[in-house]
């Protein structure tokens, strides 16, 4: 009789397709760290809905898949980027003239219009953990708040100011001539105003690893790139972040796709290997256009569990239905 890892071993489907690709990473040995880590990413700039789902459940077949196939142990990372600076209001929340006062400020330093949590960024992570956790899912979270102020990636944040040289050499090759000029992977917090700027760079030291900029009224200011004074763009911090944890798997939207060169691009300049990928098609409303958490027109956590509690769990994972909206989960 044929054994359940010999199945998996010669399965066509993605998740075991994928999961071999992972295994094969290793050849016959195993990571040193010791686990296999997947990622997944969230932005939480405003209420998650179905694509957050839609990104954690295909890692976890993979996850799961790459569990039949091997006895490497694994491990689930939710990581969410609450440092991003507030670009724009979501229409769909509550207190819209209070948050206007706010725009650039970290997600996790914008007062919550809901009132609930500590801040907008808080309160949006929460309702992500809730989403997930309603439905079993097995992972780890990681705020990257904490991630930057513990001290976590600070050995990652020196290491690119010392390459800082050949991280730009990388991303200003993809960027128009006009964008070049002021371009810098390093976003400053403000001392003051707390706000995140997006201004070019007067001097980084990679000795002491500070940054020198002025800000919008010509002020001038040194910080260290330690220690929360500063995050990374997010196409740098990609990269920055599956080298700092070791990733060895991390999906995303075909948006993300021209960009997977920059990202391994980074990894590998600051010593990285790596991860394995995979891209999948974009989750549309009803009218064909892209969801958005700051537009609010996919599907929500509340609307998604009303409409998954007709259905099993393990219906939406396998049989690949269509959402409400007529989109492709799977």
């Amino acid at each position: 009789m044929v054994s359940l890892r010999d199945a998996a071993m010669n399965s066509k489907a993605w998740p075991f397709e994928e999961a071999r690709a992972v295994l094969k990473r290793y050849g016959s040995g195993g990571p040193a760290k010791g686990y296999v880590l997947f990622e997944t990413g969230y932005g939480p700039s405003g209420l998650p809905h179905i694509g957050t789902f839609g990104e954690v459940a295909r890692t976890t077949m993979i996850r799961r898949a790459f569990e039949i196939i091997s006895d490497i142990p694994t491990r689930l990372i939710c990581f969410s980027d609450d440092v991003d600076g507030m670009r724009k209001v979501p229409e769909n929340v509550p207190n819209q003239e209070m948050l206007r006062q706010y725009m650039q400020m970290p997600l996790t330093s914008v007062p919550d219009p809901y009132g609930e949590y500590d801040s907008f960024g808080g309160h949006n992570n929460a309702m992500l953990r809730r989403f997930l956790d309603t439905f079993g899912f097995e992972y780890e979270f990681i705020s990257a708040t904490e991630f930057y102020k513990s001290g976590r990636f600070d050995d990652t944040l020196r290491l690119c100011a010392e390459r800082y040289d050949a991280i730009m050499g990388i991303m200003l090759a993809s960027l128009r001539e006009e964008r070049q000029q002021t371009y810098s992977c390093f976003l400053p917090i403000h001392p003051e105003s707390g706000r995140v700027m997006y201004v070019p760079m007067k001097h980084v030291d990679a000795v002491r690893g500070e940054i020198t900029f002025d800000d919008e009224t010509g002020r001038e200011w040194t910080v260290p790139v330690t220690g929360g004074h500063v995050k990374l763009q997010w196409k740098p911090d990609f990269g920055a972040r599956w080298a700092a944890l070791d990733v060895d798997f991390e999906m995303y939207g075909k948006d993300h796709s021209t960009n997977t060169p920059i990202y391994d691009g980074i990894c590998e300049v600051l010593g990285g290997r790596k991860p394995n990928h995979m891209t999948y098609e974009l989750f549309l409303d009803d009218q064909g256009q892209k969801i958005s958490k700051s537009k609010g027109n996919g599907l929500t956590i509340d609307e998604w569990l009303t409409y998954a509690a007709t259905e099993s769990l393990s219906y939406f994972m396998y049989q690949k239905p269509k959402t409400a909206s007529g989109c492709i989960l799977m």
